[in-house]
């Protein structure tokens, strides 16, 4: 499981480095303007996502149950099945964007913008469409608990991404082309993930022979219920460019989505976990294992809270200033208390994202938290529309970080019934320690911008490694001394033994 989460975790890094490359390049290539666009075309686009109706996270559990009894005959049955209701979604898609494209034309795009942001967003569309399909390899390969392959494609898309959007963009700045390279880079993802599908199980077939409606309402009555989350995730995540882009003006939202940007590939990094945890929870609930996952609940829980207060410090903190290194001093003030706002919100939101959100899921108790999730995104919408007029972004912001500490508490409570443990269990184990030894971390990240007055590349690095040391001498002499899931000092010695190997 450790070197699933962790194949996930270097896709992740991966991913933030590119994004740290790509942002400030593709918002000076773009202009203020040109990238707020292509922000709104794609948020826009992301609401086209939800016609999938949670059939992704849906196969995967039926894939994973199939895999576990290890029928190859139900596991086709299944896939055909996912193959045929893509197809048919892709084409409602393509339908449904014509009528998105003409809500979009109402926004206030710059004029010079008009005909590359229209063409720009019917690429999307389609990118959209063909991309349901294109998630079927990838949720076999899950199933497998196949992650690494999965992740070396991945990796490769990533850096054909980076190289076609220097070099296409270098070459026409223009929207029409930054959505040619996405597409392009789904068509290489889907393909390989294809070619390692077909060489590591012969016997799985991706096609339409093993349809059956009998499996799709099987699908369906799971579905559903991740339509609905997908939906909350959506308001939550999706949204916030749109409420800007319609109550101020494109041009901000960059320095709202910069923010965001952290926190979204903070998220991803902890919901790597989660991409392993729900499959997981699936064959261990099919073995009738539930003790190895309350195990894996409380042991993941903690290290998910541990990564987030790593991270979220240094962004509490000399975030901000980061952010003026990398894309601009103007952007320090406005961007920066944004993303000061999302991640006090997060240290509570993620770590139930990412550990106890995917194992309700692959447990098949998807009710409350894909209710409280659209209820949450809802919440959201309303708050941020509320606020956007005497807060401007910070007041968005307030808008998604509220309903996200709403939403982890609720999840939190269902899960630990569930599993059949209690809130104050959970507490007890996951936050005390973790809490008192960031006291020493947040104190060194102070005296660093208020001491120090650090504010280049060189003194952000030095600050992130001297964090990051201390960080890991705490974690490993205190957070982690004595745990019951974890044993770090057995670990160390292994460590040094093999090293003299």
């Amino acid at each position: 499981m450790l070197k699933s989460i962790g194949s996930n975790w270097v896709v992740t890094l991966l991913t933030i480095v590119v994004l740290y490359l790509l942002t400030p390049f593709t918002l000076h290539e773009l202009g203020p303007q040109g990238y707020g666009t292509w922000l709104l075309i794609t948020s826009m686009n992301g609401y086209l996502g939800l016609l999938v109706l949670g059939v992704p996270m849906a196969s995967v559990r039926y894939f994973a149950q199939h895999v576990a009894n290890h029928d190859n005959v139900k596991l086709n049955e299944a896939i055909g099945s996912c193959t045929g209701l893509y197809l048919l979604l892709g084409l409602i898609a393509l339908v449904i964007g014509m009528g998105l494209y003409a809500f979009f034309t109402l926004y206030g795009i710059p004029t010079p913008l008009h005909s590359d942001a229209r063409s720009a967003f019917a690429v999307m569309v389609l990118f959209v469409a063909v991309g349901f399909v294109a998630l079927l390899p990838e949720g076999i390969l899950a199933a497998h608990g196949d992650f690494v392959p999965r992740n070396m494609v991945r990796l490769g898309s990533l850096v054909l991404r980076l190289g076609l959007t220097v070099g296409l963009l270098t070459w026409n700045a223009s929207l029409t082309v930054l959505a040619l390279v996405q597409l392009g880079c789904l068509v290489f993802d889907f393909g390989a993930c294809l070619l390692v599908m077909r060489y590591r199980y012969p016997g799985v077939r991706l096609g339409l022979s093993g349809f059956d409606w009998a499996v799709v309402r099987q699908i369906f009555s799971f579905s559903l219920f991740v339509l609905v989350l997908n939906a909350g995730a959506r308001l939550s995540f999706e949204t916030d460019s749109m409420v800007i882009g319609a109550f101020m003006d494109v041009g901000h939202i960059p320095h709202f989505t910069i923010a965001n940007s952290f926190i979204i590939y903070l998220m991803e990094f902890v919901v790597a976990i989660a991409a392993v945890v729900m499959p997981a929870a699936t064959r261990l609930q099919t073995q009738g294992k539930l003790p190895e996952l309350r195990e894996i609940f409380l042991k993941w829980s903690k290290i998910a809270f541990s990564l987030t207060v790593m991270a979220g410090l240094f962004l509490l903190v000399l975030g901000p200033r980061f952010i003026a290194w990398w894309v601009g001093p103007e952007f320090e003030h406005s961007a920066g208390e944004v993303l000061q706002v999302l991640m006090i919100s997060y240290l509570i939101f993620l770590p139930v994202r990412g550990v106890a959100l995917p194992i309700l899921m692959g447990l098949g108790k998807p009710k409350l938290p894909t209710v409280g999730f659209l209820i949450a995104g809802l919440l959201n919408l309303g708050l941020s529309i509320a606020l956007v007029s005497p807060l401007g972004i910070t007041g968005v912001a307030l808008g998604t970080a509220i309903p996200n500490v709403l939403f982890a508490g609720l999840v939190l409570v269902v899960a630990c019934r569930a599993l059949g443990t209690s809130v104050g269990e959970y507490a007890r184990y996951v936050v005390p320690r973790a809490a008192l030894g960031a006291i020493p971390v947040l104190a060194l990240l102070l005296w660093f911008k208020l001491g120090l007055e650090v504010r280049g590349l060189v003194g952000l690095a030095l600050a992130a490694a001297a964090m990051s040391l201390v960080f890991g001498i705490i974690w490993v002499l205190f957070v982690y001394r004595n745990d019951r899931y974890v044993a770090m000092r057995l670990r160390i010695p292994l460590l040094r033994a093999s090293s003299r190997a």
